[in-house]
């Protein structure tokens, strides 16, 4: 049910019709899968009788539906340049929207360098793999109530990953169309720098609610956030712009509380948001604690109070806001198809 398999649903006295979408099965699973159906309705209605419809679907293939119907919303957080602290507001977003309600998971895109098994405590841990219908599934792994998987969770600490494109590709498909995602309100995509392979391979295999880019405040940074920017917003793409994140706006120190230092310039959020015609989510600080609790594992938002948690709280209300904005007022983006000449 949570997975949309179910449909044309029909109830006539004590006979129960429905069809079952599923992918290639072969008899003998088919044969436990009916059963298993049968018994499970029969338990809280003994005198039904079932009749499952079975029907072939590919899962990797655009459906109505898409290829994740239980997953809501889907953002991806890019940058452009590595360094921002993208991987810091990826996490942090999706712990604030966890704060307001909503359930929540990740996908560590970033397959040369995860960050996530770092920062969610989960160094060493291993996903269980769990064969559903005769197909090897992948289980991600939670922290503080939030389901991820990472290719950290899966290769060594200390292993580089030495692949090329395609490869990386195949990767981050198993983690869309293989792992167990359950009903989610939102799933937050931590792309990695730049705008390569992982990125046009996202586009291609899921439907992308929109994109939220994070910049710090200096011109350098500023420049590869509008080709990331600009990425999204190509005709071939159309991933529509939820807004931008502004990292390390300004330096406080603990003993002068009232004063802010800007290091990296200032403005720079705000710009980038007006030239791409998009809003300004919130902006936040330099920070001592932040810093440490991604290296302790634990969120900066659960171990912070004050300034860096008011911070990500707007940064998770603003971003709702242009979610909710964004599906009233535009259509439901689409898998990027690419066509061979």
């Amino acid at each position: 049910m949570s997975m949309n398999r179910i449909s044309d649903l029909e109830i006539d006295g004590q006979n129960v019709n429905f069809s079952l979408k599923l992918s290639s099965l072969d008899a003998n699973q088919k044969n436990d899968l009916n059963f298993a159906c049968i018994t499970a309705i029969n338990q809280s209605f003994p005198d039904a009788n079932v009749n499952v419809h079975f029907i072939t679907v590919n899962d990797a293939a655009e459906t109505d539906a898409g290829p994740l119907p239980q997953i809501k919303n889907i953002i991806a957080v890019a940058s452009g340049k590595g360094g921002v602290g993208k991987s810091t507001v990826s996490l942090n977003l999706a712990m604030a929207l966890k704060n307001e309600g909503k359930n929540v998971g990740i996908l560590d895109a970033d397959i040369y360098g995860p960050s996530m098994p770092t920062m969610l405590g989960l160094q060493g841990a291993k996903p269980n793999i769990r064969t559903v219908y005769g197909k090897h599934k992948i289980e991600p792994l939670m922290a503080f109530g939030i389901p991820a998987i990472s290719i950290g969770f899966i290769i060594e600490a200390e292993q580089a990953v030495v692949l090329r494109g395609p490869r990386l590709g195949g990767i981050l498909k198993q983690f869309i169309h293989d792992v167990i995602w359950p009903e989610l309100d939102y799933l937050i995509i931590d792309l990695p720098p730049g705008t390569g392979d992982i990125h046009l391979t996202m586009v291609q295999s899921v439907p992308v609610t929109g994109a939220v880019i994070v910049t710090t405040p200096q011109e350098v940074a500023l420049a590869d956030a509008i080709k990331a920017s600009n990425m999204f917003k190509l005709p071939s793409v159309n991933v529509p712009l939820l807004g931008v994140v502004e990292n390390m706006s300004w330096f406080t120190p603990a003993e002068l509380p009232n004063n802010k230092y800007f290091l990296f310039g200032e403005g720079g959020g705000a710009k980038l948001a007006d030239q791409m015609e998009t809003k300004l989510l919130g902006q936040i600080p330099i920070v001592q604690s932040i810093r440490e609790s991604g290296d302790a594992g634990k969120p900066a938002i659960l171990a912070s109070a004050g300034e860096v948690n008011n911070a990500f709280k707007m940064i998770a209300i603003n971003t709702m806001a242009e979610v909710e904005k964004r599906n009233d007022l535009l259509d439901k983006t689409k898998i990027v198809k690419i066509i061979h000449n």
